[in-house]
């Protein structure tokens, strides 16, 4: 007498598969959740990072056009100038903890350290500059090397602008794209005050005139 085997039935075979399909999908429900959440935290911190925390308010300073008498043009060079921009800096930045450089070649560069994601990244911002019809010089940012991040030059700019302290008379505009240097809110200690008459970085020019401010009565 032989002994029967219990046999499957097809049913029972379709609710055994039935059984490792949803074991299946409930694996990849968890593991589709765990992802999200993991790139939704990355999306928010980097949101948090690269906005602004306050709406910023600040408004250009107006436009001071100086009047006064040309005493002189003094034209320079590079070096010369590098000279001067690092002596300025140096004294500036002497009570502060954070740094950045600036110099001239055949481009202007801004240079320092910034957080990213808490992590300390180098910078290089280049501009080319331009002499405003008013004196001014304003920097227009054009690229910049950040390690190996691919991040907008305005966002950049923007860590820039909070992380560090600039004179009064530099305005960075991040949505521009941008940095002015205000040299009608610039004044020599002796009353004079310059205006950019040319920049030639390539050919090496560059001239300011110096001018004795106009007396009051």
């Amino acid at each position: 007498m032989t002994e029967n085997k219990p046999t499957h039935t097809r049913e029972e075979k379709r609710t055994a598969q039935k059984i490792d399909f949803k074991k299946m999908n409930g694996w990849k429900i968890a593991f589709l959740v765990l992802l999200a959440f993991i790139l939704g935290t990355g999306v928010f911190l980097g949101t948090r990072i690269f906005s602004n925390r306050e709406p910023d308010y600040h408004q250009s300073t107006k436009v001071t056009e100086k009047q006064g008498q040309e005493v002189t043009t003094i034209s320079m060079n590079k070096s010369q100038l590098n000279a001067l921009i690092d002596y300025y800096l140096t004294d500036f930045q002497k009570d502060s903890s954070v740094k950045y450089q600036f110099a001239l070649e055949n481009e202007a560069m801004l240079s320092g350290e910034t957080k990213v994601l808490n992590f300390p990244v180098h910078f290089y911002l280049y501009f080319d500059p331009f002499v405003m019809e008013n004196g001014n010089i304003q920097l227009q940012a054009k690229s910049m090397s950040i390690g190996t991040l691919g991040l907008p030059i305005e966002e950049v700019m923007k860590l820039v602008k909070r992380g560090y302290d600039f004179p009064k008379w530099i305005e960075v505009k991040p949505k521009d794209k941008s940095i002015t240097l205000r040299l009608d809110q610039f004044q020599l200690p002796t009353g004079l005050f310059v205006k950019a008459k040319k920049i030639n970085l390539i050919d090496d020019e560059i001239q300011v005139g110096l001018y004795l401010p106009e007396r009051k009565d």
